[in-house]
């Protein structure tokens, strides 16, 4: 592709008008190799107001600290200091970071530490999935958790005190390899997959490059002709991303959270003939104690005579609804609205429904 074409490809995209209810491909789909990656660490934050650990690997790590900083303490000398306290470190690798470049790291007790506030992380190393270190921690952390104590046990804690943030607090030292600016293609890989999108994807980028641009390689992955130069290929990408594309809709689903009681319906849902009828009972059990007090002269006890009462109420008999041939997800909701369902009972409908085979959707229950 030629620097002429290439403008005037770029000129063409920027003329364009936005489909209705279009979404760029940067928002359906990432590009294949352009990732982040996780990092992780251990170390010691120091400096802490008696609130640090007790166990011994953290005494353990404090003897190896100064020993490699040139301080060697006897033998079976186990400094039990409680300002110090073993963390774990965690941060994330954006692609592309280059040496030198600053991450955030976190910082999360992995002893018995009561609180990291007021302490500061020495240098710790972080390793990628390769046992490779990518990056240097070191700095004073800030703690939005809070934890005090009195002499007489009484305890208060807001938030996590045992975990905390450094900002800017590692800087990287490795780049990760990329194969961004490898072959002559990229690939784009849709975060929900679908063939309907992918096709109409590679639909967009061939009417706009040109034929034989763009194919799909499942309803995942579309593979995209680019330009060898990597300038170009920065720019190129920047184009694609840019396009607009009109996903599909996603398939019919009823998603259920049994703890919350959370029902989502998509606009999708549908119902096939069928009638509900649906009803609660009400069990009320209520203890009433009697308390049993005997002739003065008899020389009894006092005695509790436990005595229970037990009812069992039905609510009154619920209007029987109707769900027409291919309903919509207004009419199913006021429906089951009218009856004054909870969002428990409508639980309950949806999967006798689905189980009678009238719910043409796809019934996740989380």
């Amino acid at each position: 592709m030629n620097s002429l074409k290439f403008a005037a490809v770029i000129a063409l995209m920027l003329s364009a008008a936005l489909p209705v209810k279009a979404e760029r491909i940067k928002d359906l789909a990432s590009l294949y190799g352009v990732r982040s990656n996780q990092l992780v660490g251990y170390g010691l934050v120091v400096g802490l107001p008696k609130s640090g650990d007790k166990t011994k690997f953290t005494g353990q790590s404090l003897t190896n600290m100064l020993t490699r900083l040139g301080l060697n303490l006897p033998k079976g000398v186990d400094p039990k200091a409680k300002n110090i306290a073993a963390v774990a470190l965690s941060a994330e690798l954006p692609a592309f970071s280059k040496p030198g470049q600053k991450l955030d790291v976190t910082v999360s007790s992995i002893g018995d530490a009561k609180s990291l506030r007021g302490g500061t992380l020495l240098m710790s190393p972080l390793k990628g999935a390769d046992g490779k270190i990518y990056a240097i921690a070191q700095g004073n952390l800030v703690v939005g958790g809070l934890s005090a104590g009195g002499q007489d046990g009484s305890k208060i804690t807001v938030n996590n005190p045992t975990v905390g943030r450094i900002p800017n607090g590692a800087t990287v030292e490795r780049s990760v390899a990329s194969p961004f600016n490898q072959g002559n293609a990229l690939v784009f890989n849709l975060h929900n997959p679908d063939f309907t999108t992918a096709s109409r994807m590679v639909e967009a980028i061939n009417r706009l490059l040109g034929p034989g641009t763009a194919s799909a390689m499942d309803a995942t992955s579309v593979k995209v002709h680019a330009p060898t130069d990597k300038a170009q290929r920065v720019e190129y990408v920047s184009m694609l991303e840019n396009m607009t594309v009109l996903p599909d809709d996603a398939p019919a689903r009823v998603i259920v959270n049994s703890r919350s009681g959370t029902v989502v319906i998509n606009s999708k849902v549908r119902v096939q003939p069928a009638a509900v009828s649906h009803g609660s009972l009400t069990v009320t059990i209520n203890e009433n104690p009697l308390i049993s007090q005997p002739n003065p002269l008899a020389e009894g006890e006092t005695a509790i005579v436990p005595q229970t009462e037990i009812t069992v109420e039905e609510e009154g008999s619920k209007r029987m609804f109707v769900f027409n041939p291919g309903v919509s997800l207004n009419e199913i909701v006021k429906a089951v609205n009218d009856v004054g369902a909870a969002p428990s009972d409508l639980v309950a409908i949806l999967e006798a429904l689905k189980s009678a085979g009238a719910l043409r959707a796809e019934l996740i229950v989380i």
